[in-house]
């Protein structure tokens, strides 16, 4: 009966990672590795994704 719980947690896992953020930054990070550039640090990574978020407010009603 447990054999299907591991994949639910890491759907719930993967849900999470999606809606805060996290896999962003996890991608973010492999793409830079993979371009052989330097990432910036997280902080600098979340303020220049909150002001692409704000400046791309076509979705927003208001």
């Amino acid at each position: 009966m447990t054999a299907g719980r591991p994949g639910v947690l890491a759907g719930v896992r993967w849900y999470l990672r999606e809606l805060s953020g996290e896999a962003k930054w996890d991608a973010y990070l492999e793409r830079c590795e993979r371009d052989g550039t330097e990432p910036m640090s997280r902080r600098a990574f979340e303020r220049h994704r909150d002001e692409h978020r704000e400046r791309s407010t076509q979705g927003r009603c208001c």
